[in-house]
């Protein structure tokens, strides 16, 4: 796919009844829970002992990654769990290799101490059907010096003698709060999760008025090794995620709620970092099918994508089809160059006179037209320069994607576009009685006519540019649906 399509419109059955604003069917949106401090629960244990099975197991669903491979698990991944009415934040953590020098194990073990500071209860895992190891010993000893609560589970206990003979071993280690569970089976998985919300502190007290959750869900997206992890790590300002050379270190959505000093006053932003998007036919076993697919959810659930581009490597196709991902699921966007300081010097070297900005941009509106709508930002995240404007650009989008356009004045520009510029198909007349945006997230406009059929998508594309001269709608996508009005009662 070079370029995404243009938007069709939907054509729907006939309406019943001619249409009135009273009769349109509204999208109504449910209010999130805001957002409250939870109980952190860090899982940590060496490769490859369960720990992400643990995890969603006790998430209640596939969230992390499963494979029967070491060092699946990399970056700090967090998601939401519930026992027995308490709610808590579960981390889980790569694999800790305590005398690994690989410098890709080092910041996972980096990341693992990070999760472990952040953690009001720590769970240890250990694999019983290999028994202890160095790794395990010294991370129980390390563990044991922490004044934060410790459960150990020894996993992989099922049926049969055999996983059981290394139990003891486990008990061995000193430390209390010893539970043998199969993380796989959920045996002895309630008993364990009894012992972790006991250690939880007091739960706070929340309002029924604070049921609003209004922060703003960012994604990072593009292709793999374009800078993602680099950018969320200077947007926040801290070693959030592994940031690394090998292409596909990320390889699942990371949530990373903070709050954002924006120009009109602190906003409170959720940014999802994911992992690079390629095409299927370049997508290589189950591990890289699970990431991809986590990385289109997460488009699915934000309220604006910024879309990374390399601007050493320029435009290219895996960059279109990312950015089609966007634009078909009808997120808002912006469009971020990164790695600017890189590309700027190679514009110049190569179009001497020429600004690097406007060859630049040139070039990318030439190969996606069809997110024309979305902005563009230039920023190196090694230096930080223009990631602030980058975020206030996404912030930007994200309001005008839930902008709505009254009825009243959304038909007179749609008149007044008509009347400007009529529509003839075969000696017929498109006539347009009625417009209505019954929904936003993305705008969406319905209007009614006399024969969808009539409708030409280039038409289509003229009223959308009519309605966006009165209001921009930057970073946001239009939608239009054409629907078939009611007949006309006959006249005399």
């Amino acid at each position: 796919m070079n370029d995404a399509p243009d938007p069709q419109p939907e054509i729907p059955g006939d309406a019943e009844n001619t249409p009135n604003e009273a009769e349109i069917e509204h999208t109504i949106e449910v209010p999130r829970r805001v957002y409250q401090p939870k109980p952190l629960v860090a899982i940590v244990g060496r490769p490859n002992v369960g720990k992400s099975t643990l995890f969603n197991r006790l998430v209640g669903r596939r969230v992390a990654i499963v494979e029967d491979t070491p060092g699946i698990t990399r970056d700090r991944l967090y998601a939401d769990g519930d026992w027995n009415g308490r709610e808590y934040s579960l981390v889980d953590t790569g694999g800790i290799q305590m005398f690994d020098t690989d410098p890709l194990v080092t910041q996972i073990r980096v990341q693992a101490e990070i999760a472990l500071e952040e953690a009001d209860v720590i769970v240890l895992v250990i694999d019983t059907t290999t028994g202890l190891t160095a790794d395990d010993q010294e991370l129980a000893v390390a563990l044991r010096r922490s004044p934060k609560p410790l459960i150990v589970l020894a996993n992989k206990v099922d049926n049969g003698d055999m996983e059981h003979r290394n139990v003891p071993e486990v008990y061995a280690l000193g430390l209390p709060n010893v539970f043998p569970v199969s993380a796989l089976g959920g045996r002895g998985v309630a008993d364990a999760l009894d012992a972790i919300v006991s250690f939880f502190p007091p739960a706070p007290e929340v309002s029924d008025e604070e049921i609003e959750d209004d922060r703003i869900k960012i994604a990072i997206i593009g292709r793999p090794n374009v800078g993602k992890s680099s950018l969320l790590n200077k947007i926040i300002g801290e070693e959030r995620t592994i940031v690394s050379p090998i292409a596909g270190t990320t390889r699942d959505s990371i949530d990373t709620a903070f709050t954002f000093p924006a120009a009109n006053g602190e906003r409170e932003i959720v940014l999802i970092d994911t992992a690079g998007i390629r095409r299927a036919g370049k997508i290589q076993g189950s591990v890289e099918y699970y990431t991809v697919l986590r990385a289109m959810r997460a488009i699915e659930r934000a309220d604006v994508v910024m879309l990374l581009i390399d601007a050493h490597d320029g435009l290219t196709d895996g960059d279109k089809r990312v950015g089609g991902y966007a634009h078909e699921a009808g997120r808002a966007a912006i469009i971020v160059v990164n790695k600017w300081d890189l590309g700027r010097q190679e514009v110049l070297d190569e179009m001497p006179g020429r600004n690097p900005m406007d060859v630049f941009s040139e070039e990318l509106r030439d190969g996606m037209h069809f997110l024309a709508y979305a902005p563009l930002a230039f920023t190196s995240a090694t230096t930080g320069k223009g990631v602030s404007a980058a975020v206030e650009a996404a912030l930007d989008a994200a309001e005008a994607h839930t902008m709505r356009i009254p009825t009243g004045e959304l038909n007179r520009i749609v008149r007044d576009a008509v009347d400007s510029h009529p529509y003839n198909e075969k000696g017929r007349s498109l006539r347009i009685k009625y417009a209505t945006m019954p929904s936003v997230r993305p705008p969406t406009i319905v209007l009614f006519v006399n024969d969808p059929e009539l409708m030409h998508f280039s038409y289509l594309r003229y009223l959308e540019n009519r309605i966006r001269e009165s209001y921009a709608y930057e970073g946001t996508p239009l939608r239009i649906q054409v629907r078939k009005a009611a007949k006309e009662k006959d006249e005399k």
